[in-house]
């Protein structure tokens, strides 16, 4: 063991620990959740990351020695390229606006640093406030890391959404000829075909995946620099320009400063759209598995328009029952993220000079965008790509249609239709059977304008109807 000591007293550490006293203390405090700064994809080595380039930087304007700025580089370093989780325990839920988490990352770098110039943990040659943190404030580290947190998480699921996007664009290519009914208000309405609806799918896709690198775009300007309220006090000439070059060249990112360190530190709203693109593509997966259910719904006495892969038995009970469960968690992913982002809205109210929710914020953003960047390919692999058209299902149901009377209203008038339609329905014929035997239309004509497939494309139905009759 060896002692800590800060403003509130003395604390025993265990010297296996490179985390110091502060760290201790949060420990203590905030331990609620189980979810800790570690979980966070990326977080740690975001912080790292400032710490290293902060290091390059003071060293650059002469304000940190070559021997100081070298331990702390090579610590971070170390800790970037071996993962020691164990050294960053503290609970995702904590006050002080990150405090906690900004020092435990400047105690691991003081002690380790330390070790490394005189072979023992201790804050004899590097201090954690002192050096680790120079030019600094959590004020601006936490909400700089967690911009550059997100831009990485950002980028994955941009890319998640655009394969997920291409695999619904080859079941749109798959089912291009495999005519259906399509449904308004879950009434019969007119046909299309199920490629021409998984187009819609994809083109939603394709457009949330635009929307996430819009956003993500944003992640590259930072508050770093602004230190404690936005005024750059405690900064030294040169040090922002050094800070964001080697940001820049140790990452490979054009990071820059915000355009206004004020509203970088008092202002959240960046989260709140964030949170919207997820929750964007969160309902645009809703949609689509809510979609898969009721198609896929039967197999005897529902849609039954596709067949879902089996990937599980479905009942306990009902032997050969096999149920929608890969759609079914896609849905529960989006309830989650619906969740996350009221939690996150009210977290980005903020006051006065500076947010002090952002560990929530960081918490519920992460967890969203990982179930969809995790949710996504497992519906695409064991739902999408197994999905088969029934297709003589799918015909029958267009091809038997009432809402084929609109035909008639284009062919003669809204009445004539609407009375064929009645008659159909209290005959349980087609529309087909009635207008042939009322001789509105000879058997030929009839095949002709009421095939489903013709109303699908404009330029079938548009040169049917040229010539089309009226009464």
């Amino acid at each position: 063991m060896r002692i800590e000591s800060d403003a509130l007293g003395d604390r025993e550490i265990e010297d296996g620990c490179y985390y110091g006293i502060q760290t201790q203390r949060a420990i203590e405090n905030f331990s609620i959740s189980g979810v800790t700064i570690a979980d966070i994809p990326g977080y740690i080595d975001s912080l790292l990351e400032i710490k290293k380039a902060a290091a390059i930087a003071n060293n650059r304007v002469a304000a940190l020695s070559d021997d100081k700025s070298s331990a702390i580089i090579q610590a971070a370093d170390e800790f970037i390229l071996v993962k020691k989780a164990s050294q960053f325990p503290l609970d995702m839920y904590q006050g002080g606006g990150g405090t906690s988490t900004n020092m435990n990352v400047n105690e691991v770098l003081a002690n380790r640093a330390n070790e490394i110039l005189t072979g023992k943990k201790g804050y004899r040659e590097v201090h954690p406030n002192t050096d680790v943190n120079m030019c600094q404030s959590t004020n601006d580290v936490i909400p700089s890391a967690m911009k550059m947190t997100a831009c990485r998480m950002l980028g994955e699921l941009e890319n998640t959404l655009f394969r997920f996007a291409s695999d619904l664009g080859r079941k749109e290519a798959e089912f291009a000829d495999v005519v259906k009914l399509g449904r308004t208000c879950l009434q019969d309405a007119l046909p299309l075909t199920l490629g021409q609806q998984f187009s819609g799918y994809r083109c939603a896709f394709e457009r949330s995946a635009n929307q996430v690198a819009e956003v993500r775009r944003h992640c590259l300007k930072l508050p770093m620099g602004a230190t404690a309220v936005g005024t750059e006090f405690g900064t030294f000439p040169g040090y922002k320009e050094a800070l964001y070059e080697a940001l820049s060249e140790n990452t490979g990112l054009n990071y820059e400063p915000e355009p206004n360190f004020f509203d970088g530190l008092q202002n959240a709203d960046f989260w709140i759209s964030v949170s919207a693109a997820l929750k964007t593509a969160a309902n645009l997966l809703n949609k689509l598995a809510s979609d898969l259910r009721l198609m896929a719904s039967g197999p005897r006495a529902g849609l039954a328009e596709v067949s879902l892969p089996a990937v599980q038995p479905g009942s306990s009970i009902m032997p050969g029952k096999v149920n929608p469960v890969m759609p079914e968690m896609a849905i529960q992913v989006y309830f989650r993220i619906l969740g996350n982002d009221v939690s996150i809205t009210r977290a980005c109210e903020g006051e006065l000079e500076l947010n002090v929710w952002e560990s929530l914020i960081l918490n519920c953003f992460s967890e969203s965008c990982r179930l969809l960047t995790q949710c996504l390919p497992l519906l695409s692999e064991k739902c999408i790509k197994g999905l088969i058209a029934n297709q003589e299902s799918c015909a029958q149901d267009a091809e038997t249609s009432l809402s084929l009377s609109a035909v008639i209203a284009t062919l003669f008038d809204y009445k004539t239709a609407s009375d064929i339609a009645k008659q159909a329905e209290q005959d349980g014929k087609s529309i087909y059977e009635i207008v042939v035997e009322l001789g509105l239309l000879s058997p030929e004509q009839a095949l002709k304008f009421l095939d489903p497939k013709v109303l699908t494309k404009p330029e079938l139905f548009h040169d049917l109807f040229k010539g089309k009759i009226r009464a």
